[in-house]
């Protein structure tokens, strides 16, 4: 079974940048898709930017244009850099894993990490 462990969130001040960083430990399978969500309280989970297992990358909401996914296979790591916070992007901000292909559909993932908090504020 994989687990997720979400990190580098924080509180930042708006205007500023902000790298996620996930670690799936217990490898992953041959084909997957991990995401990045985020959740205000009160409101649905939401997702932001997803790879696949050959580096494809999607970015599906508001975030497209400020966010980037990356990964870095030799330290099995994968990012989300932010720019440009602002207030309205405090959230908890979550990775997730599923097999097969990228989907902005928080129940298709199986795996998912205790997320991280970000807050934006001055």
């Amino acid at each position: 079974q994989v687990q997720l462990v979400e990190s580098g969130g924080g509180l930042v001040q708006p205007g500023e940048s902000l790298r996620l960083s996930c670690v799936p430990s217990g490898g992953l399978k041959d084909s997957y898709a991990l995401a990045w969500f985020r959740q205000v309280p009160g409101k649905e989970r939401e997702a932001i930017a997803c790879i696949n297992r050959h580096g494809i990358t999607k970015y599906p909401n508001s975030l497209k244009g400020r966010s980037s996914i990356s990964r870095d296979l030799s330290k099995n790591m994968v990012y989300l850099q932010i720019y440009g916070l602002q207030p309205e992007d405090t959230a908890v901000y979550y990775c997730a894993l599923r097999g097969g292909v990228c989907t902005r559909t928080p129940p298709a993932y199986v795996e998912w990490g205790q997320g991280t908090q970000v807050t934006v504020s001055s």
